[in-house]
């Protein structure tokens, strides 16, 4: 079995949007408007400069620039409405091009962008007296097709953002019907307005539309919904109570008939052309003025606003009102509808007013209050964001995408800027210094606004159908009216003067009576020819007369006319002459304003300069003095070096004086002690000497090798020694007795080290080494080493003259310097020499004490020196067991624990 290919469904031809080119698209014109003080005591942050600029002047104990001057900023738009700006003013200049355009079946998007507080719902709607944008508006569209109005549902909404047509005879029926059903909705009531808003829309000064399409006949829809918590309400919506079928609240239990029901949210759809709209809103068709701001008003009351912290009345939700203009052209015949959909026009105005953005730490809000600040403060941070995205596109040719559904709004309104209408926006600020900070906010995104260009909408394609057809109509029915009374009796025009033509008919001779009673009568006729002749040339006269007086009056209106063409080309070149001067005049003018724009910025550019000049001086005084401060402080340091100086030449000579006396002392002290050293020697010598010749005369003979002499015993020379020491005289008596002292290595303090060591040095592994334990040990010195300590000691190695390696460690003390750095003053160099024991050959030592001592293996000639021979023999006592050895310079050796 094969199966059939199932078709694609096919694609929706996509809305043709006019060739990208700069001649096609307008910017979006942002007006700036600023509200009046609420009282005069009040600090004001903003200046009014010119009709398109305005300056922001930072409120006292806000932040400063750098050099300590005032941040003061100049924002500049399409033009500027000062606080004595009248409503007409303003309508006249803004919202007047959108109707008329709305009227040429062009659509416009008129919405109010500020703070809370700044004014938007005055501008849009106005004040008792004095109507605002919304009023104006509707009286500006109903003067202008008020003559070409279809009845009453002739217009019928298809629920799909578009119109039907219904013939003559269906909109009676549908009026009818309308009428019956009690249920339904009235048309508002057109006899007597709401006293509430009856002074807001009587405005004395109406305008009209220019070039209306006389043969074209129009209806008005007004519709009203918000945008609250970024859900959409109808506001004209009507939900009436069924008794029988309860309601049911959120938590899932019914409510009572007397609580509120709110209405249902409506959702956003798309119609055939890609437009935007809300589906299931209502669309109430208006009348008049007075009937379509009652909707208005009937919905306004609707609206959700609450008290606030800087808003009695504050706007909780953003609303939009629409006007829908429906047009369609008279068929060919002038007199009824055509009855063809594709024929028809729909133009929208929206006028917007939107929430204000506020800060939760201004208004405290709370529960719900903080909720609907957060989805307000949200949804325009959306449209900040599609703006900014759209002035990226183009220009900077990117293609991102602008998330318009990120907020009801945007995703509303998106066709706007995508080409559909018209986009105006006007700016309401607070002169007031407390709102300096949003208002900052609300400038830098209508500045940054301006510079979106959206597409310049395509105009309506013309009517195939013979212009003038109402007019043709209007008249061909008076026509016929005026013949139908024509022909039930004679019609009394005001064609002629029956006083003149009286006149005329006075002025010609009577006519005889022209009564035949005989056929003889030859004096009747005669006379009748007669006076026939005679009027027939007065006649005559009176037509030459005519005709001559005709072409007097002809040749005084020729003459009149090159007379009054003369004056039209004297006027017309007296124009160009005056558009000349008004060309020159306006230069002037713009010259004269741009100098005078010049000569404030020079001003303010000279007030700046005066204050920095001024703080300029104040820091110069406040420098000078610290100058001379630093000054005075200096001359007390010299001085006070200067007497350190003294004092620490009298500290040095007394402490040279006090180191020649320790020198001397001390020298006194090494003379002594070299004495002693040398009586010590004579000692050893003489004890040496003794036990040598006892030895000798002691001997006896060699035995044989079996047999082992007997240890002689070994004579007691302690008492030997003091008796001799007893006996010999001291050199020095009056010298103080020497204390021997070990000598120690300077690292075993409790100061902190630096052990530097080359990486090139060897280690030795000896029983001498310097241990150093609170040390740093590094391979090269640095700063950071010196800094943590008070030592450094550096370990250098050389060869010595015998080959050996000779290790030396010089010591010193770190000492900080004035620039922050650290020096090192060297005090002591320590020497460590390593010798091999068998370098001497000469030397021979006995193996053990039980060996026999060989005298014939040493002879005299080899003491030679007395101190090697000393210590020889102390070696040689000390190793016999003998007695008690001695260690250099005669003293005890010390015992391991």
């Amino acid at each position: 079995m094969i199966r059939q290919a199932r078709g694609k469904t096919p694609r929706r031809p996509a809305l043709k949007k006019p060739p990208n080119n700069s001649n096609l698209k307008d910017p979006v014109g942002v007006y700036c408007r600023v509200r009046p003080l609420g009282s005069e005591d009040q600090e004001c942050c903003i200046e009014v400069i010119s009709e398109t600029t305005i300056q922001l002047h930072p409120p006292e104990g806000s932040k400063v620039n750098r050099n300590g001057e005032f941040k003061e900023t100049q924002y500049s738009f399409k033009n500027v409405f000062g606080q004595n700006i009248s409503q007409l003013e303003l309508f006249d200049n803004v919202a007047k091009p959108l109707v008329d355009d709305v009227i040429h079946c062009k659509n416009g998007l008129l919405f109010t962008y500020g703070v809370t507080g700044s004014g938007k719902t005055h501008t849009m709607t106005g004040s008792p007296g004095e109507g605002g944008l919304l009023p104006r508006s509707l009286d500006m569209i109903f003067n202008s097709i008020g003559p070409y109005q279809a009845k009453r549902y002739v217009f019928k909404p298809d629920d799909k953002n578009g119109m039907e047509i219904q013939t003559s005879v269906d909109a009676l029926l549908e009026r009818q019907k309308r009428e019956s059903q009690t249920s339904a909705p009235k048309t508002p009531s057109r006899q007597r307005p709401d006293p509430e808003f009856a002074d807001m829309i009587n405005v004395e000064d109406t305008c009209k539309a220019e070039g209306v399409d006389e043969d074209s006949v129009y209806s008005v829809f007004v519709s009203y919904i918000e945008i609250y918590n970024n859900y959409i309400y109808d506001l004209l919506e009507e939900v009436p109570y069924d008794p029988i079928r309860p309601k049911w609240n959120g938590c899932g239990t019914p409510v009572r008939s007397t609580e509120f029901i709110p209405p249902q949210s409506k959702i956003l759809r798309e119609d055939q052309n890609h437009n935007m709209y809300v589906a299931g809103c209502t669309e109430v068709e208006v009348k008049s003025t007075v009937e379509a701001f009652e909707v208005f008003w009937k919905g306004q009351k609707k609206r959700r606003i609450a008290n606030t912290q800087l808003n009695r009345e504050s706007s909780r939700s953003h609303s939009v009102f629409i006007i829908k203009l429906a047009q369609a052209p008279l068929d060919a015949d002038g007199d009824n509808v055509l009855q063809d959909k594709d024929q028809i026009s729909v133009s929208q105005l929206c006028l917007v007013d939107l929430a204000g953005s506020e800060r939760t730490s201004r208004t405290r809000a709370e529960g719900s209050r903080l909720r609907e600040a957060g989805n307000i403060n949200q949804s325009l941070m959306t449209l900040r964001t599609c703006m900014e995205v759209l002035r990226e596109n183009q220009m900077y040719g990117t293609n991102k995408m602008v998330p318009y559904r990120d907020s009801k709004v945007t995703h509303l309104f998106k066709n706007y800027f995508d080409g559909e209408g018209k986009v105006r926006m006007i700016v309401c600020v607070n002169p007031k210094a407390d709102d300096y900070e949003e208002t900052m906010l609300v400038m830098r995104f209508a500045e940054m606004t301006q510079e979106v260009e959206v597409a310049r909408p395509v105009d309506r394609p013309i009517c195939g159908l013979t212009p003038g057809r109402r007019n043709r109509n209007q008249a061909f029915k008076e026509e016929l009216t005026r013949k139908l009374e024509e022909r039930g009796g004679p019609v009394n025009g005001d064609l002629e003067n029956p006083s003149t033509i009286e006149i005329l008919i006075q002025s010609l001779p009577p006519l005889p009576p022209c009564n035949l009673v005989d056929v003889n009568d030859d004096q009747t006729l005669p006379r009748l020819i007669e006076c026939l002749e005679k009027r027939h040339r007065i006649r005559q006269m009176m037509i030459d007369e005519l005709d001559k007086t005709a072409g007097s009056f002809k040749s005084m209106l020729q003459e009149f006319d090159g007379t009054l063409m003369a004056k039209d080309n004297f006027i017309q070149e007296q124009r160009g002459k005056l558009g000349d001067r008004d060309r020159i005049i306006t230069g002037q003018k713009s010259e004269v304003d741009r100098l005078e724009k010049k000569v404030k910025t020079l001003e303010y550019k000279i007030d700046i300069l005066q204050k920095t000049t001024n703080i300029y001086e104040v820091d110069k005084r406040s420098l000078q003095q610290e100058l001379e401060t630093k000054d005075q402080k200096l001359q007390r340091e010299l001085s006070e070096k200067r007497r350190m100086e003294a004092r620490m030449q009298g500290v040095v000579s007394n402490t040279k004086m006090k180191w020649e006396k320790e020198c001397e002392r001390r020298v006194a002290a090494k003379q002594m002690e070299m004495q002693n050293k040398l009586w010590v020697k004579d000692e050893k010598l003489k004890q040496l000497k003794a036990i040598v010749t006892e030895s000798k005369s002691e001997r006896p003979e060699r035995p044989e090798r079996s047999e082992r002499p007997e240890k002689p015993e070994r004579p007691s020379r302690e008492k030997d020694m003091v008796k001799k020491r007893s006996v010999s005289p001291s050199p020095v008596p009056n010298a103080p007795p020497v204390q021997p002292r070990h000598r120690r290595s300077r690292s075993a303090g409790g100061e902190r080290w630096v052990d530097h060591k080359p990486a090139s040095n060897l280690e030795l592994d000896t029983v001498m080494q310097p241990h150093v334990p609170n040390a740093i040990k590094v391979s090269v010195p640095n700063e950071k080493a010196l800094s943590k300590c008070d030592k450094y000691m550096l370990t250098h190695q050389e060869l010595a003259s015998d080959g050996e390696i000779k290790t030396k460690l010089i010591k010193g003390e770190v000492f900080k310097t004035r620039g922050g750095g650290q020096s090192v003053q060297f005090t002591d160099i320590e020497t460590l020499k390593q010798e091999s024991p068998t370098s001497s050959t000469n030397r021979k030592r006995r193996s053990s004490g039980n060996a026999p001592v060989q005298q014939e293996e040493t002879t005299e000639s080899e003491w030679t020196d007395v101190e090697t021979r000393c210590s020889v023999a102390v070696e040689m006592r000390a190793g016999s067991n003998l007695g008690p050895g001695y260690q250099h310079h005669g003293q005890p050796k010390r015992r391991k624990p």
